[in-house]
């Protein structure tokens, strides 16, 4: 967009309990350069009083006279056609957000069908309504990859999960409205500032907890080389920007020429008669897709591209992501034997969390001063004791829109500025 341009009015939708509030800092910081002309935030939760995790600055965010928070039941086709229209005196909303879906894995396969399939298809199908110029999908580390490669957005790479089927389908859905000019943003296990969900969230938690008894943390998968790649929460933000700002000038046809993979069908056929807007199994189906992750395995490179070596410099997996955080806390990341590790997976998963959880309970109560609420939990559930695998490359991206990572390392000084701004606003134990 350049300088003489006018500057959109963004709506964000969803991602209020994972990402929005990461990229409406970036959009409408409270010091620096503002990059819209007015940001509305969706979502089903209300903000005052606050019935989700918000973080400290977020609400000085929203405070700003040109932000704007609407507490919306997003099921309801009404509701979300009116979250469209602009404030008196304002522009239509010329980019739209998409970062809607269920993230709990506790779910039936019904509400994910309601809160993400049937979110988003309402969403999208409404923003094609209005001819907005950028439609840009979050989707979240929703799929598993081999651990022998890396996996660019041309490969097959299956959703992890039973529940993770539905975040897919909902792609192959934006896939074929007529007239959306989406663009998919398919990114890492999400780090950072406020970031309270997701793996890292607790590895980091559970990780102090082990630091404070002074013994290690196990991990019931060994050796760990399992590829956990990671994306920091301002690397979320500034590629969902990146994204908007490539597709509205070029617009869906152009943009599928130049960046469009097939969405492939990974779901059970009869679901198709069953789910209202299912497009057929057999249909082919393209839209604009990019990976974006920060971490690769070293010996995954091509050592004659210069350029991947220099983007994603910190090689991430189980063992390395594990022993960078227990190492930030004073201990050391090990694994149980295979004879431990077969009776723990199946059987004592509330064993594991009794002992930790009630000793970071006790952090909390010793904290200076004691802490009563708190986002955070050393509880571990199965999900997140399950095996992880994911490896993505994301040359596309540097290559297309030569985005470059903000946030390139993960590292000691990573986790202590997480640490540090949990602990500020009173949500981590001052020991």
């Amino acid at each position: 967009m350049s300088a003489t341009t006018e500057k959109p009015n963004v709506i964000i939708f969803g991602g209020l309990n994972t990402c929005s509030r990461s990229l409406a800092a970036l959009l409408v910081p409270l010091e620096g350069e503002r990059l819209v002309s007015h940001l509305r935030i969706v979502d089903k939760y209300s903000v005052s009083p606050p019935t989700t995790y918000l973080g400290a600055e977020f609400p000085k965010i929203l405070a700003q006279p040109d932000v704007e928070y609407r507490q919306v039941n997003l099921t309801v086709p009404s509701a979300v056609a009116s979250a469209f229209d602009p404030p008196e005196g304002q522009a239509a909303y010329s980019y739209v957000f998409d970062l809607t879906g269920e993230i709990r894995y506790d779910r039936t396969e019904m509400i994910a069908i309601k809160m993400t399939f049937n979110v988003s298809r309402l969403v999208g199908l409404e923003a094609a309504r209005r001819n907005v110029q950028a439609y840009v999908r979050l989707q979240l580390p929703v799929y598993e990859s081999s651990e022998k490669s890396t996996h660019d957005e041309k490969e097959d790479v299956k959703p992890a999960k039973p529940l993770d089927v539905w975040w897919h389908e909902t792609v192959r859905m934006l896939s074929a409205i007529e007239g959306l000019n989406l663009v998919v943003l398919r990114v890492g296990f999400v780090y950072g500032p406020y970031i309270d969900f997701g793996i890292y969230t607790s590895v980091i938690t559970v990780a102090s907890v082990y630091g404070y008894m002074k013994k290690p943390m196990k991990t019931l998968w060994s050796p760990g080389k399992d590829p956990m790649y990671t994306v920091h929460s301002d690397d979320v933000a500034g590629g969902l920007w990146a994204c908007a700002q490539w597709i509205a000038p070029l617009g869906r046809k152009e943009a599928d020429i130049i960046a469009g993979e097939q969405i492939l069908f990974h779901n059970e056929k009869s679901k198709v008669s069953e789910v209202e807007g299912m497009p057929p199994c057999d249909a082919k189906l393209i839209a604009p897709l990019f990976n974006l992750v920060r971490s690769a395995f070293k010996q995954f490179l091509d050592t004659s591209n210069s350029e991947f070596q220099q983007v994603d410099d910190s090689e991430i997996t189980l063992l390395k992501g594990g022993e960078i955080v227990t190492a930030y806390f004073g201990t050391t990341f090990e694994f149980h034997s295979f004879m431990i590790n077969a009776y723990a997976k199946a059987n004592v998963v509330e064993e594991i969390n009794e002992h930790h959880v009630g000793v970071w309970t006790e952090m909390l109560s010793s904290s200076n001063p004691p802490i009563t609420q708190t986002p955070l939990t050393a509880y571990m559930d199965t999900f997140t004791l399950s095996r992880h695998k994911l490896a993505y490359s994301n040359n596309k991206i540097k290559e297309v829109m030569g985005y470059k990572l903000k946030r390139p390392e993960f590292n000691h000084d990573t986790i202590k500025e997480i640490v540090e701004k949990w602990k500020a606003e009173g949500s981590w134990p001052n020991l």
